[in-house]
């Protein structure tokens, strides 16, 4: 008589093929900085100001230029991952280094920044802290960003009939905006440095991950507090997204994707390993934190195309 023994063998945790986190970050590089490049041309034409048939400086310096936008995005979107990444080791949940997103998009060069992480939640604390850190690891770095690149954008007059992309100003921006130029006189505005818009994109990305749907950050965070409950936000949040398809068409791609993250993952969150150790009085404030830094970051139109005189 024979027998077959087999022996089971636990993967390695934190495996990674780091070759391809190192080219995904360099493409997203490439990508990010060229799009700099073109943000700090439009800087320098400051509203159509400048003759723009002629170029301003030699296109390797334009595209050095381009450094002031990718080093700030990619600081804040990868400080962002390595919350999240350094909250799984330390609760040692298996999980990814950051896949950076490289597209050639015309003002951000990138698609933000992922891990995944490769096994369940211990219990909801975990969930928690694992969830929250990302978000505040990069507005951490978001904030002084924004302080820095504000204070390098000049309060200019628009040329008469000016058509252009307007930006949706969160509140934290239009704090630090007030704080270090005062009041926007009439028919004039902030021609942003590109770092000032990294620090503005960073804000965005960080409101949509806090958004309380499905696996986002947000969804994580709400899962922790509330259990199954938080199908109920879920559900909420997403008709607010959608809703909010009417004051800017920005939000169709986020709602679209987000129906899409819903029916191939499911409305549920995943449960965790322990679902009955509740969070403490601690983490509750740092949920409520949580709530704050989405309200400074939101913005109900990111982008429209308007009349800037015509304010």
């Amino acid at each position: 008589m024979e027998s077959t023994v087999v022996e089971w063998q636990q993967r390695s945790k934190f495996q990674d093929r780091v070759w391809l986190h190192v080219l995904l970050f360099a493409l997203t590089l490439v990508t990010t900085t060229l799009a700099g490049a073109f943000q700090y041309l439009g800087f320098l034409e400051s509203f159509g100001s400048l003759d723009t048939h002629v170029l301003p400086m030699a296109i390797p310096a334009l595209i050095v230029r381009g450094l002031w936008y990718s080093g700030t995005i990619l600081a804040i979107l990868g400080c962002h991952e390595l919350g999240h990444y350094f909250a799984c080791r330390y609760y040692d949940v298996d999980a990814t280094l950051p896949f950076f997103i490289p597209m050639p998009l015309p003002m951000t060069g990138t698609l933000g920044a992922v891990i995944r992480i490769r096994e369940p939640f211990p219990n909801k604390r975990a969930l928690f802290d694992i969830g929250i850190a990302g978000p505040i690891a990069g507005f951490l770095v978001a904030v002084p960003a924004l302080v820095l690149g504000i204070a390098m954008s000049p309060m200019v007059r628009i040329p008469p009939g000016f058509v252009g992309d307007e930006l949706g100003e969160p509140l934290l921006f239009k704090l630090i905006s007030r704080v270090i130029w005062g009041p926007t006189p009439a028919g004039f505005s902030l021609n942003l440095h590109p770092m000032a818009f990294a620090g503005w994109f960073g804000l965005l990305a960080t409101a949509l991950n806090l958004f309380p749907i499905g696996q986002l950050d947000g969804g994580h965070i709400a899962y922790a507090a509330l259990g199954r409950r938080s199908i109920y936000v879920t559900f909420a949040a997403l008709t607010v997204v959608a809703g909010l398809t009417f004051f800017a068409s920005t939000w169709i791609f986020f709602t679209l994707l987000m129906i899409a993250m819903l029916a191939l993952f499911g409305p549920r969150h995943p449960m965790v390993w322990d679902e009955h150790v509740p969070l403490d009085r601690g983490r509750l404030i740092l949920a409520f934190c949580a709530v704050v830094i989405f309200a400074l970051c939101f913005t109900p139109a990111p982008i429209t195309i308007a009349d800037l005189t015509g304010r």
